[in-house]
């Protein structure tokens, strides 16, 4: 197990009616924004218990806040704290909106263009504004962590940076706020969860006991849940169980000392900012394939994954790793996330572009042990179509 620092200062404030509780989080004279993403919010009436509970605090709301967060469409958040003189952001939705959050808060300090918070992968980052969350959609985990994925529309970038200065200060996590979610988003939070829990599980062994029981507590829980949650919407336990568990995937804690990937992501956010695919989508099509190509180096991983998160404990190492892989894919498929590119009409003449954008972004060393080379990558792409 490698030597570490775990550090994460959000505080989480988690069940039913918690809500209420922002007039105690929120400070009594703070000029806040709302950020939101579509129209769920107000429909189901989160927004009216969030302004109930802000009671007499001074708020804006920005709403439109886009699945794959826009550069475009955050600066205009920017602006408008700017010109307002707004100082406290309060994110109202999933992962989108949290992520987004993070870049308006960073960006109303930075010095040069805020493009540039992405290019430099946040390191000139040194001030943010506060802000917190209302969870809306588990999938992410950035009510948890510091990290922000954004897109360029005008340049088709999808890149994410990280800073010390962008944890939430707190998080609400009311399950119930999940019960009207349309099954395709229900279902890529689950995939979303499982596969950043994979990121950090799946490379090589290295003595981390915890860690790994950990990641394959979550895993067996998402197997458990998933498809009784896709048909149960509204159970109160399994939205709990989702939510919890899309939030410990991706805080740092089970991938604290061990060694990540992250591969599948990076080529996954390519395929999302030229073609538009759901994130989780991509991750549901790059995982299996990812893992059958690059089974060797994952051995050891792949069978202890097979036998302690599937039961797989039979037959040749070979059989079992197969096993492993098939029942990863037939899981994203049961969960209605289709795992091929050409179920979203992604053929071959789309290959060398999403290599040339891995190149452009520098993402030419990828995985744990620098091996998914564009050369890997141009392989894991064929085989995913």
């Amino acid at each position: 197990m490698l030597n570490f620092n775990f550090y994460n200062p959000t505080h989480i404030v988690f069940g039913e009616g918690k809500v209420a509780e922002l007039d105690q989080l929120v400070p009594k004279n703070a000029r806040i924004l709302i950020l939101l993403g579509g129209k769920s919010a107000k429909e189901n009436g989160t927004l009216d218990e969030v302004t109930q509970a802000l009671g007499n605090r001074y708020s804006e709301q920005f709403s439109g806040i886009e699945p794959n967060p826009s550069y475009e469409t955050l600066m205009k958040a920017v602006e408008q704290v700017k010109s307002n003189q707004l100082d406290f952001l309060l994110a109202v939705g999933g992962g989108s909106v949290i992520d987004g959050t993070k870049f308006v808060a960073a960006a109303v300090f930075a010095k040069t263009e805020p493009w540039n918070i992405l290019l430099t992968v946040g390191s000139e980052v040194t001030q943010a504004l506060p802000f917190g969350t209302v969870l809306t959609l588990p999938a992410t985990g950035s009510e948890m962590n510091n990290g922000s994925v954004i897109t360029r529309k005008e340049t088709h970038d999808k890149l994410y940076f990280k800073s010390k200065q962008t944890f939430p200060q707190f998080s609400i996590l009311d399950p119930t706020k999940s019960y009207s979610l349309p099954p395709r988003q229900l279902a890529n939070g689950i995939a979303d969860a499982y596969t950043h829990i994979m990121e950090q599980y799946l490379t090589y062994p290295t003595n981390a006991l915890v860690q790994d029981r950990f990641a394959e507590g979550l895993l067996q829980t998402l197997i458990e849940i998933g498809p009784s949650l896709m048909e149960n919407p509204r159970d109160y336990d399994l939205q709990s169980n989702l939510m919890w568990t899309a939030t410990l995937a991706l805080n740092g804690l089970i991938g604290a000392g061990v060694p990540h990937d992250w591969a599948t992501h990076m080529i996954g956010h390519e395929i999302t900012a030229l073609h538009g695919l759901d994130h989780a989508q991509t991750l549901a099509i790059i995982l299996p394939t990812m893992l059958d190509l690059r089974r060797e180096e994952k051995r050891e991983k792949l069978l202890q994954y097979a036998d302690r998160v599937w039961n797989i404990n039979t037959g040749t190492d070979a059989q079992r790793i197969n096993m492993a892989i098939n029942n990863t894919r037939n899981f994203f498929e049961q969960l209605g996330i289709k795992t091929r590119l050409s179920a979203y009409n992604i053929d071959s003449k789309d290959i060398q572009p999403l290599l040339d954008r891995l190149e452009a972004h520098g993402m030419v060393t990828l995985g744990e042990h620098d091996t998914v080379n564009l050369t890997m990558s141009r392989k894991v792409l064929e085989a995913s179509l």
